[in-house]
């Protein structure tokens, strides 16, 4: 009996080990310019990444063109999976057929709406005038997104989601600024989708447990992913506000050691805080 425990133990702890790492793009991964240590230790994560041979996962509001062209203007290194568009897309890499969206999350999505569409959500908030629609080709086929006034923001929201209770429109709203220019950032997706609803969807669907998932992210739409259960960084550069929210999710679960908050700023923080979990299951 004592082995068959030492068996299960071992089972689980192996199941727990780290395996994957997730991360947000801008302002998380990406190389500040102003941070040139960021270019270093991009490289010396790429190496962390072949050396523990990591499933590599980005969680990204950029589309899936945008995402591929910042993989290659920063010399990224090439993720297994790319998850798009805020969430609302999924594509996995093929070393014969290239990057192929997940058809099946596609469907979920479909099932979400229910028949319910962009076009009908986009002219249901037509009239508030605040509201600039963003480039078409950061349009999806299950997002619908806006610019605003960041210091307006959350009054826009809270009407954006009265309109959408008065209508039973099946929509989720995720705010945020852009770190970069200050826009205020309003997308809209199939109700409960977003970054964190979309890797737990991924990891349930190639049977990875939350303990072996880390996540990076910096920004506002960055909250669920890190709030999630997964071993969480909070990079350096990241709003202080941030950091404050993540740890009182953090706390409320009675979650102790998932969360990192880094010192240094976007890639360099991510590479920090991915050494750290590392070197603090080695202890456990």
């Amino acid at each position: 009996m004592d082995r068959l425990h030492a068996d299960r133990a071992s089972a689980r702890n192996e199941q727990a080990a780290l395996r994957v790492l997730s991360t947000d793009l801008d302002g998380t991964l990406i190389p500040l310019p102003e941070h040139g240590e960021n270019s270093r230790d991009l490289k010396q994560l790429a190496d962390e990444i072949a050396t523990h041979r990591l499933t590599l996962v980005y969680v990204t509001g950029r589309h899936f063109e945008s995402a591929r062209g910042a993989m290659a203007e920063h010399g990224l290194p090439e993720p297994d999976w790319l998850i798009c568009d805020v969430g609302t897309s999924i594509f996995r890499r093929s070393a014969v057929e290239g990057y192929i969206e997940a058809q099946t999350y596609l469907h979920h999505q479909t099932a979400i709406l229910a028949g319910y569409a962009i076009e009908q959500l986009q002219q249901r908030l037509s009239s508030i005038d605040a509201l600039t629609l963003q480039e078409p080709e950061k349009q999806g086929r299950f997002k619908l997104s806006y610019y605003a006034d960041a210091k307006r923001l959350d009054e826009l929201a809270s009407e954006i989601r009265r309109r959408l209770d008065e209508t039973k429109a099946p929509f989720t709203l995720i705010e945020s600024v852009d770190p970069f220019n200050g826009d205020g950032l309003l997308d809209l997706l199939p109700r409960g989708v977003s970054k964190a609803y979309a890797l737990r969807w991924w990891a349930e669907q190639t049977d990875r447990v939350r303990e072996s998932i880390v996540f990076a992210g910096d920004s506002g739409n960055d909250l669920a992913a890190l709030s999630a259960g997964y071993c969480a960084i909070v990079v350096g550069n990241a709003d202080r506000s941030l950091a404050a929210r993540a740890t009182s999710e953090h706390l409320e679960q009675g979650w102790l050691d998932r969360l990192y908050l880094a010192q240094a700023h976007a890639t360099s923080g991510v590479l920090e805080g991915w050494r750290w979990f590392r070197n603090a299951q080695r202890k456990g």
